[in-house]
């Protein structure tokens, strides 16, 4: 017999999903109404609701990004270790309580007296509101959470909140329904009380939601921003505002720091924590940067990507990307700041984990794809990111130092040779990774197969993928237009298998082949040439178009990272949860095992087995 959830724990209308906005549809058209015909209300009540409903949502986000941006909290960041991909989830409707107090608003401004045609402002009430929020509404709600941390309260409610240690902005406003409908009332206490004395007004409203808001993202900030220089000028400002290490003390000792925002009502109730004070003047003094062992070094893709940054939109970036249509409303607005970006950015770090002993990081250079195919200046300027990441990397210790994409284009740098051959004496090992790419390609395909037909045939994982191939008596048709090209390819080869390398110039020379590879962008047109059923494969960026249906495509070449990675929650681009591109995880082999050689240029065919072996034995997996 299963639990039974216990009443109000659930938000019933989390079961519509996204379409619980629905129950927004009566404001917003009333809304729209007051613009066009004339309200019946002068105070235009329900657009003012959705107003503030959107500059919330806005506030949050501007909490979470900050919360994000490894530069603005890596000095004083309270817990290092990252969330993960659960906590994102269980956090996912962390604005149901602002869908509650606006149906909240709308009722009360309907049927509760002096509630309606309210002025947009009142210095009085406002005083009145304050009065009663630090009086009756923070001594409440300290009772109300000490009793929510009793027996069976906690357990069949709380623990819900506090099943996230390592707190973001979000995490404040994610509990159950019934501790969201007290709160409410504890708010709702505060305005109402204001309404009746006579001081309430519409500027009112937005400035309490909107404090209320950034305090509760504050105390869950995970970063000690508030200087201690506060507390020694004003001593008594350790009684009037809590700090997020005062409220990271209660998610990992429940029975401390009870307080909304005034730890007065703790000191008065003697559950501050001891150690309050001296931690927040540790964390302020601040923390040693924490050097990597790995860094994978990416760059941007395209503008609507860039939206899938770890700090822009967090249950974005959780799930693999997606261009959703609200993405590409935001695509003018964001061109000025990438404008900003390309001419002052700097290499920044975008994520960071940890794999059994390594520190793991991912830097990216400021710079999208398209600008890897621009004029020389602009090659010049990237390979000079490239080269100060690498030698920061070198300065700080780092082991291995793994290019991601185009960062090793051989057009640019001869898949990192350039940075090698310039500076002998690294002790960080540049690693461009496509070795393992070319092992998971090899292993997509089938155990019989007997031909393929392969575009991209002579790029560096084209012609190590056919010179593997064609040693195990596979027929490789290469489509090039470059003689000379495939010719070195094939001399290569031993001289007993160089016939299973042949070149063609038409997408036409694959009608009979049934196994496709994909190095090279192609158009929807020449996949029609592929016969019903083909398996096709791909190690290109961007991946190709999914457009028949009679065929099979094979994801882009990626591998599950081992089961006990520690901080992953953000998906790589396109990638499954917890996977990355092969190159990245090609990388943290080389890392893992300790290897001394840096691997760059040309692939060698010799170590495809050694490198696959070696992710096998590490616990990586292949994505299906």
């Amino acid at each position: 017999m299963g639990v039974q959830t216990p009443i109000f724990f659930d938000w019933y209308w989390e079961r519509l999903g996204n379409f619980k906005y629905v129950l927004l549809a009566p404001v917003l058209a009333n809304a729209i109404h007051g613009f066009m015909y004339g309200a019946r209300d002068v105070d235009n009540w329900c657009f003012h609701l959705l107003l503030l409903g959107a500059l919330r949502c806005v506030c949050q986000q501007a909490w979470t990004t900050c919360s994000r941006l490894h530069c603005l909290v890596k000095k004083h960041k309270i817990y290092s270790c990252g969330i993960e991909f659960e906590q994102i989830d269980r956090e996912f409707h962390s604005d149901n309580h602002m869908l509650l107090q606006i149906l909240l608003l709308l009722a009360a401004h309907s049927w509760l007296p002096g509630f309606s045609n309210l002025p947009a402002w009142n210095m009085k009430g406002l005083a009145i509101l304050f009065l009663l929020h630090v009086g009756p509404v923070e001594f409440l709600y300290y009772w109300m959470h000490r009793a929510f941390h009793s027996e069976p309260l906690f357990q069949r409610y709380h623990s819900f909140h506090h099943m996230s240690v390592v707190t973001e902005p979000p995490t404040g406003s994610v509990t159950t329904m019934l501790e969201q409908v007290l709160q409410t009332g504890l708010i709702g206490l505060a305005i109402v009380g204001t309404v009746m004395l006579g001081g309430a007004s519409i500027g009112m409203m937005y400035i309490y939601f909107l404090a209320f808001d950034s305090l509760k993202c504050l105390g869950h900030f995970n970063c000690e921003f508030v200087p201690a220089k506060i507390f020694e000028i004003f001593p008594i400002a350790k009684y009037l505002l809590y700090t997020p290490s005062y409220h990271s003390l209660h998610h990992t000792e429940l029975q401390y720091n009870f307080c909304l925002f005034m730890p007065l009502y703790d000191y008065l109730g003697g559950t501050v924590h001891p150690n309050t004070l001296p931690f927040h003047a540790s964390l302020r003094k601040g923390r040693e940067e924490e050097i990597p062992n790995f860094v994978f070094l990416a760059h941007c893709i395209d503008v609507l990507t860039s939206l899938h940054a770890p700090f822009c939109i967090r249950t974005l970036a959780a799930y693999p990307f997606t261009a959703h249509w609200f993405l590409w409303l935001l695509w003018l607005p964001l061109i000025p700041i990438l404008i900003v970006f390309w001419l002052c950015g700097q290499t920044f770090l975008a994520s960071q984990y940890i794999l059994d002993h390594l520190n793991c990081n991912t830097w990216v250079i400021p710079r999208h794809g398209f600008q890897y195919f621009l004029a020389l200046y602009y090659m010049d300027n990237i390979n000079k990111h490239i080269e100060k990441a690498i030698l920061k990397a070198d300065a700080m210790g780092v082991k291995v130092l793994s290019l991601a994409a185009l960062n090793k284009n051989e057009a640019l740098n001869g898949g990192g040779t350039l940075f090698v051959e310039k500076h002998k004496n690294l002790r960080v090992r540049v690693v461009h990774g496509n070795t393992l790419t070319a092992a998971v390609i090899i292993k997509q395909l089938p155990e019989d197969v007997k031909e393929v037909f392969m575009t991209g045939a002579t790029s560096k994982l084209g012609r190590a993928i056919g010179l593997y191939l064609s040693q195990r008596g596979v027929r490789v048709l290469m489509l090039t237009k470059s003689k000379e090209r495939f010719d070195k390819i094939q001399k290569e080869a031993p001289r007993d298998v160089q016939h299973n390398l042949i070149q063609v110039t038409k997408f036409q020379a694959g009608q009979n082949c049934k196994t496709w590879l994909f190095g090279k962008w192609t158009f929807d047109a020449d996949q029609r040439w592929a016969p019903p059923g083909t398996n096709f494969h791909q190690f290109v960026v961007p991946s190709v178009r999914e457009i028949r249906k009679d065929c099979t495509y094979a994801p882009v070449a990626g591998m599950f990272l081992p089961k006990q990675v520690i901080g992953i929650h953000t998906c790589e681009v396109i990638m499954p949860r917890r996977a990355v591109h092969a190159c990245h995880a090609g990388g943290l082999v080389h890392a893992l095992e300790g290897w001394q050689h840096h691997e760059v240029g040309a692939i060698d065919i010799d170590r495809i087995d050694v490198v696959w072996e070696a992710a096998m034995k590490h616990g990586f997996s292949s994505i299906k």
